[in-house]
């Protein structure tokens, strides 16, 4: 294999998930990837690139996807034979939070005098607990690392201290944890993203290694991309590790920085560029005002683009913008996550909009011709308990009722799985919105992930309902909605019967796996289970389905970026 200065890794959620026998559950059912969660986070291609801009070569291999698309690859193996003086591993989602550390490990083994760095929100949040890990040399902090991981490779490089690198964590000849100052927190984000996806096809082309990039195991199926509008956000949802509070508390950031409208629509046409698969812009395009919706909007509008786009809300929107999103990209997509039908909740969950607000906006969106309608429900919030689950089924068949079984309507329930992110106001202050916290620390968690069931792996309750008492009430809201499809003519009979065994069979291995992890021979009874635990771990969610949208034959453009990176043009 080719030599590289730097190559970034990222695993599996359990390394050796092909051996384990674990029940995932619906924890992934409403995400593109699977429950291994092989999707790398952005930042590693914009790491990628901009360290290629610095001079240096960098490689991104995506071992979970190599390792779910190939049962004989054997990730050590290749891990031995990759050359390079620094391996980065990504831990941005603490779902990762086994595989990251075991990979870490086999890097040093077969790797011992090359340096491994870690980075991303969850090694931000466990830095101190990550360096006890003596597999870890490295670990720099916040949002925007590209700029101190330059300066890292730099010292490296020469072989100073790398005493000056900003936001690194790191230990020194004697064993000494060190923290460097806090401090590169940038208010431009203009230096990085330049144009990161030409970069992760060039890196195909030199490594002549499609499999390791790409970023979820059906992408050639369904290749869904994404562009960043913002750093940080402007929302305190009290459930989630990426809030305006997390951010100001554990990432440095007092602030949400946004990419120029000029960026962001620049990476839509370079999408375009190779994919004709739909382009989610993730962010509410309004966090920074209506001006720089206004602006974004315009500029895609003049891309003329034919990949669908699908944009997000934070809240209700006006029908003026849902106009122009549709005139930018005629039949665009969109997605919202009210969590769930009882204005209270939703508002001890930190949104706060009325259920009408929200019927406006979904009869305002079918009206100027969205393509899709996506709204999100949650279980697991503050105040919510069992019945109140199930009343927010019974809202959905409201929904199917006032607009009239539109099928362009799409309507998702899963729970808050596998876990309450460590940095959320509720982890952070469980008794003040009504959690009970099981794990704190990252090596809790990353036991936790060889559960045998998601059950076992939650990190929390709450003071309405208990773990097994989440998992119940998933399993009854999805079985309920799966009916209530069917009945309105959303999914086919036959699909809703597939859903039906799934959550039965599902049922089954939970209660026999409770009877398991109960009695004394749990190795040698779990084994025996995991050939059922497989086939019903790999059976596809008919939400998943749902999330996708249509793509016509020719889903890649293979020979114009290759033609574009030989000719320059």
């Amino acid at each position: 294999m080719a030599k590289c200065d730097l190559i970034l890794l990222h695993a599996p959620h359990v390394y050796d998930f092909r051996k384990k026998t674990i029940l995932h559950g619906p924890v992934s059912d409403l995400v593109p990837p699977s429950p291994v969660f092989e999707m790398y986070p952005i930042g590693l291609a914009s790491i990628a690139e901009y360290l290629e801009r610095g001079g240096y070569r960098v490689r991104i291999v995506n071992l979970a996807v190599r390792m779910l698309n190939d049962k004989n690859f054997d990730a050590e193996t290749f891990i031995r034979r990759l050359k390079s003086p620094v391996f980065g591993i990504d831990l941005h989602w603490l779902v990762h939070a086994h595989g990251a550390v075991e990979v870490a490990r086999l890097v040093k083994k077969h790797h011992p005098q090359a340096k491994v760095v870690m980075g991303g929100i969850a090694s931000s949040y466990f830095y101190r607990e990550l360096l006890e890990y003596p597999e870890v040399d490295y670990v720099i902090r916040g949002d925007s690392t590209e700029e101190p991981f330059r300066q890292l490779m730099d010292s490296l490089k020469t072989r100073q201290s790398p005493e000056a690198v900003p936001n690194l964590a790191w230990r020194d000849d004697k064993g000494n944890i060190k923290e460097n100052p806090f401090s590169h927190v940038p208010d431009d984000l203009s230096p990085v993203m330049v144009n990161h996806y030409a970069g992760m096809i060039r890196s195909v082309i030199r490594h002549l290694d499609f499999a390791s990039i790409t970023p979820t195991s059906n992408w050639m199926r369904y290749p869904i991309t994404a562009t960043l509008t913002c750093r940080g956000c402007t929302q305190n949802c009290v459930i989630c590790g990426g809030s305006k509070a997390s951010y100001r508390d554990f990432m440095n950031r007092q602030e949400t920085v946004y990419r120029s409208p000029k960026q962001v629509a620049k990476d839509v046409k370079n999408i375009a560029g190779f994919s004709n698969g739909p382009v989610f812009v993730l962010g509410d395009i309004r966090q920074q005002g209506q001006e720089y919706a206004d602006e974004l909007l315009e500029l895609l509008a003049k891309n003329k683009v034919k990949n669908r786009l699908i944009f997000e809300l934070f809240r209700p929107a006006s029908v003026d913008l849902l106009r122009k999103m549709n005139e930018v990209s005629p039949g665009f997509c969109l997605e919202i996550s009210p969590e769930t039908h009882d204005p209270e909740v939703r508002r001890a969950a930190g949104k706060n909009y009325s259920n009408e607000e929200l019927e406006q906006t979904i009869g305002d969106a079918l009206g100027v011709a969205c393509g899709r309608l996506q709204v999100f429900f949650m279980i697991g919030l503050p105040q919510q308990t069992p019945g109140s689950v199930m009343d927010t089924i019974d809202y959905c068949g409201h929904l199917m009722d006032r607009f009239k079984d539109d099928k362009r309507l799409s309507l998702f329930i899963g729970p808050l799985a596998p876990f309450l992110d460590p940095g959320s106001l509720a982890f952070e202050q469980p008794e003040r919105y009504g959690y009970r916290i099981l794990f704190r620390t990252l090596e809790e968690h990353r036991q936790a992930l060889l559960a045998p069931s998601w059950r076992y792996t939650l990190n929390y309750e709450t003071e309405w309902m208990t773990r097994q008492q989440i998992m119940d009430t998933t399993y009854e809201a999805v079985s309920r909605l799966n009916r209530l499809k069917a009945k309105h003519g959303f999914i086919s009979q036959k699909a809703a019967a597939r859903q039906e065994w799934r959550i039965k069979t599902a049922l089954e291995l939970e209660r026999r796996i409770s009877e398991i992890w109960d009695g004394d021979n749990r190795c040698e009874e779990l084994e025996s289970l995991k050939a059922e635990v497989d086939k019903i771990n790999a059976f596809s969610a008919s939400e998943r389905e749902e999330l996708e949208l249509p793509i016509g034959f020719m889903k890649l453009k293979f020979l114009r970026p290759l033609w574009s990176l030989l000719t320059g043009r």
